[in-house]
């Protein structure tokens, strides 16, 4: 997987928090009707601060999902775009680990 780096990609709606040898954590800002461009993560763990509706595009294949307030998602290394189509901001923490 080519790294395509959500902050320089979508920087209004990611921004790099702390960043050393082992993690970066990156806070996530959407508002509702937006999404942001395609971008990756390496393994990863995703606090929610606000969840809500979102569709996750992944490839030509898109699914919708909706994510309580402080829900906890890990995930494996991904390339996907996110666009919120519910009606409140997502907020949500991300911790990328690094090998």
């Amino acid at each position: 997987m080519s790294y395509i780096d959500p902050c320089v990609v979508s920087p209004a709606h990611y921004k790099l928090r702390h960043e050393n040898d082992r993690v970066r954590i990156v806070e996530m800002t959407i508002p509702a009707g937006q999404k942001d461009n395609e971008h990756s993560h390496p393994n990863e763990i995703v606090f929610f601060i606000t969840g809500g509706k979102a569709r996750v595009h992944v490839g030509g294949e898109a699914v919708e999902i909706e994510v309580p307030d402080g829900h906890v998602m890990e995930h494996d290394a991904w390339t996907h775009v996110v666009e919120n189509i519910g009606d409140k901001e997502i907020r949500a923490v991300i911790v990328e680990t690094k090998a």
